[in-house]
């Protein structure tokens, strides 16, 4: 009898994943009453002694590996939860990664849905052009695509902004003339408006800083200076007519010759 490893749980968490002591073979142990009671150490009927163990050749078949990648997982994701090695599982993911890729490429070719009908431009150009009119690079887009349930693609765009990770996400519908996309959500509808003007995310109000230069303050008029009155010429002042000095009394000639002064007295 061989003693095998506990090393996991199955993806669906209902069954045990054990190993060999070298690790060359895997076996997948069913959890039901019998092994619960077994761990719990309670005694279990004489005809319960067997325990009925699955044991697959792989844990996950190729297909179910493949079917997994095709729906959007990626290796590491199926590999962590199977519980196995990664190059196991990337040697049944190469081409369906492939053919993800190629879906994505097919997906930019096609002309997104608006509200009057299917825009001439295709994706890849409508996205382009509305990257490049909000201040961002075109070049540092990624694409991806996977298919759902229903057998339609799912196409992510996937950007960054700042310090922020964004995607959007398409419907892409394969057609005539590169076919059709369609938004899926809020960010891929923003990004094929035609209104290329809109931002992305909205943005809460920033409170308007005082960055202007302040106008200059009013320089006061000179206060006008008060008007002269031209004053007349003030007249000559009227000049005092001097005192005439009193001339000395001319004698007569006869008072010469006779004597007798101006006065009368001789």
């Amino acid at each position: 009898m061989r003693e095998l490893k506990v090393v996991g749980l199955d993806v669906d968490g209902r069954r045990i994943i054990c190993e060999t002591a070298d690790s060359t073979e895997k076996f997948v142990l069913r959890s039901d009453e019998r092994l619960e009671a077994a761990v719990r150490g309670d005694r279990v009927a004489s005809n319960q002694t067997s325990i009925d163990v699955e044991v697959p050749r792989n844990v996950l078949r190729p297909k179910e590996i493949q079917a997994k990648i095709r729906a959007g997982a990626s290796v590491e994701q199926v590999a962590a939860a199977a519980g196995v090695d990664i190059a196991r599982v990337e040697r049944f993911a190469h081409p369906v990664l492939l053919e993800r890729s190629r879906a994505a490429e097919l997906a930019t070719a096609a002309h997104p849905v608006l509200a009057d009908g299917p825009s001439v431009l295709t994706l890849l150009e409508t996205v382009t052009t509305a990257l490049i009119a909000r201040g961002l690079d075109p070049e540092s887009t990624t694409w991806d695509a996977w298919r759902n349930e229903d057998g339609r693609w799912t196409v992510q765009l996937a950007w960054k902004a700042g310090l922020s990770d964004n995607v959007a996400h398409f419907r892409y519908s394969p057609g005539v003339h590169g076919g059709t996309v369609t938004a899926f959500d809020d960010a891929a509808a923003e990004l094929i408006d035609p209104n290329f003007a809109r931002p992305l995310r909205p943005l809460a109000p920033v409170a308007q800083l005082a960055l202007e230069e302040p106008e200059p303050a009013p320089v006061p008029e000179p206060a006008p200076e008060p008007e002269q009155v031209e004053t007349p010429p003030a007249a000559p002042a009227a000049k005092t007519p001097r005192p005439r000095k009193a001339r000395p009394a001319v004698p007569a000639w006869e008072d010469v010759l006779l004597g007798v002064r101006s006065s009368g007295q001789r």
